[in-house]
């Protein structure tokens, strides 16, 4: 359970909830369905709003938001993923980034005789540097884009594995669920059952989550790409546990946060997690960040130890992020006293 702490005493502005509070009235946070600010493994502050929101692509009516409603987090899922990774890694279960993939998945052999696909790596798949064949740039709601189709395949493992290749791996970043399923696959396959059996004793019910859903594909496997669905409440514990290396170890977390390949605007990508921007002038400003279709964002600031988790319900539309970068940039750091 998390314990309380006033936004004071947490080293913000006494009004920092009425600061979110006029944010959220003047319609500057569009789509916001919920957000949990955690500073110094408290909780300081956690709002919840109303609106139509989905599973996947299925919807769900207009929802009230509260503590305990779970939620679609999408793509944030692949950092949970690496997450599980790191654990499975740790206990000697999955093999170490810089091995062949297509080395454990034996009954794929065909594919492992091209010289070019039994180049990739692990590593290459937790970095999104397969240089494979994907697109996810149309709506995610049919198969025109590359996860929906991989969701909907007989075998999501071959379907991304025989994608055709375009660049040499390890080269340049390019947003793939199916990477993330591959991952998912060797953690499975390494721990000797389902992924989301995995994610619930290794490392959800450690941290006193009891309450969350895995989505599948077609195929009857849990989606590692964007199937999981989880209260903000319980991913901000989820943050709170990377900037703590509780129960995930420290020496992963090291790994998987070490910039590796750039993406955008100053941001890189580690394993399966954003980093950056690189800001020399503010230092205590660099992040990790887990993204997630619809503008569901988990923050990490570990040099303010601060977390905070915003889901939202903008899904497939162009203002993704307007609703948390509202809350970050417009209330939260400008409200940090110390």
């Amino acid at each position: 359970m998390w314990q309380r702490i006033d936004p004071g005493a947490a080293g913000f502005a006494p009004d920092l909830a009425e600061r979110l509070d006029a944010l959220i009235e003047e319609g500057r946070a569009p789509g916001l369905h919920g957000v949990v600010v955690a500073r110094r493994g408290r909780l300081v502050l956690e709002r919840y709003g109303r609106g139509e929101d989905y599973a996947w692509n299925t919807s769900l009516g207009v929802v009230d938001f509260g503590p305990e409603t779970r939620h679609d987090i999408r793509s944030v899922t692949k950092s949970v993923v690496g997450l599980l990774y790191g654990v499975a890694l740790s206990a000697g279960l999955v093999p170490e980034p810089g091995e062949p993939i297509l080395r454990h998945f034996p009954e794929h052999a065909d594919l492992a005789a091209d010289p070019g696909r039994a180049a990739l790596t692990v590593e290459h798949a937790m970095t999104m540097t397969l240089g494979l064949e994907w697109d996810e740039s149309a709506p995610y709601t049919g198969p025109e884009n590359s996860e929906i189709a991989m969701e909907m395949a007989e075998d999501r493992y071959r379907f991304v594995l025989e994608c055709p290749i375009v660049e040499e791996p390890g080269k340049r970043w390019s947003y793939s669920g199916g990477a993330a399923a591959l991952v998912g696959g060797l953690i499975a396959r390494g721990v000797g059952r389902p992924l989301e059996e995995f994610a619930r004793d290794a490392l959800f019910a450690p941290l006193g989550i009891t309450s969350f859903e895995w989505m599948a594909g077609e195929d009857g496997v849990a989606s590692a790409a964007s199937g999981l669905r989880l209260a903000p409440r319980d991913l901000a514990r989820i943050g709170q546990a990377v900037l703590d290396a509780e129960v995930i170890p420290a020496s992963w977390i090291a790994d998987m946060l070490r910039p590796r390949v750039p993406t955008w605007d100053g941001f890189s990508y580690g394993y399966l997690w954003h980093v950056g921007p690189d800001r020399p002038e503010e230092p205590s400003l660099r992040r990790a960040m887990a993204v997630g279709n619809g503008g569901q964002r988990l923050f990490l600031f570990p040099d303010l130890d601060l977390v905070v988790a915003v889901t939202a319900g903008m899904y497939n539309g162009g203002e993704q992020d307007a609703a948390a970068r509202a809350v970050l940039d417009e209330v939260l750091l400008p409200s940090l006293t110390s």
